[in-house]
Parts: structure tokens; C-alpha cells; sequence
């Protein structure tokens, strides 16, 4: 009897279940001449990984942590190329000034909630310090950027602690890369709408540029120029203001220069989703290559071609996000989902999807 009972309950939480939703290419939301990579997702770039560990608990807890590995191997003792940009400083991205500095990234990339930066980078620590050839290590440099979470999330419990940071990276995987409302993204707001975490990719001149996303800022939603927010006549929570981590991946053989002019290239991208990029708004672009020891440099007179692949991979990452995320109820509050029948029947109307 008790187990016909708990087949019933896990059938009728099945019903309830929302249907799956689509990602960009698959409503013919098409951004940009370039081809993706096969998955579409920042993990498109051989070695990367990506893991989440998404936190929830009682009705008013909701966040959680992302991590992009550039490879699997120790990142203090074989340091990948790096290059922060800051389109809008508003922000607490750790890291940042030795990044700046160096040109080197020497840990796993994290992303979180606003106050639970200090704690993550402490998590690093203790990951980084734990490995086989760190014994004697006096400083590291853990990299965590952020978005607030605090409309959906008990931002002030902190609830983002070691274990969940070592799950996370525990939990990266290559191949496909979850989005929507998991890990970082699982409190975020973007446009009003739920945001949350988005990826795509781009390849171009026999590389693979790849973006990751943590969506959390505001303005008017354009997609592909259609005018979605204004024609849904919507606004909400961070409408007009709130964050973006944006990170990008290559394995062109591109040295910390010119990843900071990728990097930069991200707020392109922003900019063409309607960004207003108010004054509360860190907009924040990472950059790190997996070509670690290259032969020969990309050429800053052959740049372009993965400059466009990396705006058009922040457009599209930036509307997977939004895609691919659910309503959340926590905290007093709920963020509608992006209404996809409704956007659908714009971007036709517009000529914005094929």
C-alpha cells in the first residue's frame, strides 16, 4: 500500500510538472550568421565543464552556485589566460584586480548570490589548498562574481556554504549545460521575468567561442529587435535595474588582451536585449582561453571574426536564460516565466524567428 501511495504521489507531481521549454533556436530564434557548436553551450569548448548546485529550502530560499571549470586538471599549477571586463562596476567580483593584473586565472570561476561571495571564495580556498601539489601554496586568487537574488531569496541567511560549493564542482560535467532558474541563476530576475542561467556558442575561423550567462538586470526586453517587453506590456522586479556575469570561453589561441576586448564584447550582446544598464547594474564579462601554450597568437587584425562570435553568443545565451526558466514562488514573491506562447506570436509578427 505505501508503495502504491508514493507511485501515485510521483505521478501526480508528474502531471503538475511544467512542460519542457524551448530554447532559442529551437523557435527559430536564430541570432547572427555564425554556426553554433553541436551543443550550443559554453561547454562547446573542449575541456570546459559546468556544474550547479542549486539551494532550496522552506518558501523563502532560493539561490545557489555555478562553477565553470576551464579544465580539469589543477588551475593554480597549469593557469589558463584571463581577462576581466567591467562595463558597470556596481558589483562584488572577487578576483578581479590580480585577473586584471596577471592576465591569469588560477581557479574555478564561481558564480553566486551578492553576500555569499566572501563564503565561496573561502570554499575555493579550501578546494584549491586540498589538491595534490598545493601543499605548499601561500596565496590564491579565488575568482567569484555575482548577481542579487534578494527579490525571490533570504539573501541575508547566506545559505550558499562549502559543502554546496564542493557539490558543485563535484557536479561539473561536459555535454549539455542546464539552465533557467538552477544553480546561480535559481533566484535571479531579468526584465522582470524570471532569469537565471543561459549559454550558447559560436564557432568561426576553426574556433569555438562559448558564453555563459547569470541574468539578473533590467530595461525593455528586445529579441532579435522585436519589441517583446514593450508589446507584452509587462514590468516588474528588476525591470529596470539589477546584474549580468557574463563568461566567455574560447580555445582560440588568444592571449589576456584579447580576451579583455572579448570580454568586452559581451556588453555588445547585452546592449542588443534591451539592457539599460541603470545604475545599480554590475555588468561584468569574464574571458579565459583553453589554449594554454600556443604556438602562435591570434592576430589582433584577425579578432573580429570572434568578437561577433562572442556578441552574438551573449544575445543568444541571455535569451536561453530566459527561456528556459520557470515561475518562482519564494520569499513573498513570485517571477513569472517568460509567457512563450505570447513571445512566439511577437517574434513572428515581427519576422523575428525564421
Amino acid at each position: 500500500m505505501k508503495l502504491l501511495i508514493l507511485v501515485l504521489a510521483a505521478a501526480a507531481l508528474y502531471a503538475q510538472s511544467p512542460a519542457k521549454r524551448p530554447r532559442a533556436p529551437e523557435i527559430g530564434l536564430v541570432i547572427g550568421a555564425l554556426p553554433t557548436g553541436p551543443l550550443d553551450a559554453i561547454t562547446d569548448v573542449a575541456g570546459v565543464r559546468v556544474g550547479h548546485k542549486t539551494v532550496i529550502a522552506g518558501d523563502n530560499v532560493r539561490t545557489g552556485v555555478t562553477i565553470i571549470l576551464p579544465h580539469s586538471g589543477n588551475l593554480f599549477r597549469d593557469k589558463v589566460p584571463g581577462a576581466v571586463f567591467v562595463g558597470n562596476g556596481f558589483g562584488k567580483l572577487a578576483g578581479s584586480t590580480q585577473v586584471e593584473e596577471l592576465g591569469e586565472i588560477e581557479t574555478p570561476i564561481a558564480l553566486t548570490s551578492t553576500l555569499n561571495v566572501p563564503r565561496v571564495a573561502d570554499a575555493l580556498l579550501d578546494y584549491m589548498l586540498a589538491l595534490p601539489g598545493n601543499e605548499r601554496v601561500l596565496s590564491i586568487n579565488p575568482l567569484v562574481a555575482e548577481t542579487n537574488d534578494g527579490y525571490v531569496n533570504d539573501i541575508r541567511g547566506r545559505h550558499v556554504g562549502t559543502a554546496d560549493v564542493r557539490r558543485a564542482i563535484e557536479a561539473a560535467h561536459d555535454g549539455p549545460v542546464e539552465e533557467g532558474a538552477v544553480g546561480a541563476g535559481a533566484g535571479t530576475v531579468a526584465f522582470g521575468f524570471k532569469g537565471g542561467i543561459g549559454t550558447a556558442s559560436r564557432k568561426v575561423s576553426g574556433y569555438t567561442g562559448g558564453v555563459l550567462v547569470q541574468s539578473n538586470f533590467g530595461g525593455t526586453l528586445r529579441m532579435n529587435g522585436a519589441p517583446v517587453g514593450r508589446e507584452l506590456h509587462e514590468s516588474g522586479p528588476n525591470s529596470g535595474r539589477g546584474s549580468i556575469i557574463m563568461v566567455v570561453a574560447t580555445d582560440a589561441p588568444v592571449d589576456a588582451r584579447n580576451l579583455r576586448r572579448m570580454a568586452a564584447r559581451t556588453i555588445f550582446g547585452l546592449g542588443r536585449t534591451g539592457s539599460d544598464g541603470s545604475n545599480g547594474s554590475g555588468d561584468y564579462g569574464i574571458a579565459f582561453s583553453t589554449n594554454r601554450n600556443p604556438a602562435k597568437l591570434v592576430a589582433n587584425d584577425d579578432m573580429s571574426p570572434l568578437f561577433v562570435a562572442v556578441i552574438d553568443a551573449t544575445e543568444e545565451a541571455i535569451y536561453n536564460s530566459l527561456l528556459q526558466a520557470t515561475t518562482v514562488t519564494s520569499n513573498g514573491h513570485t517571477v513569472q516565466a517568460l509567457p512563450i506562447e505570447r513571445t512566439l506570436e511577437i517574434l513572428k509578427r515581427y519576422r523575428a524567428v525564421k
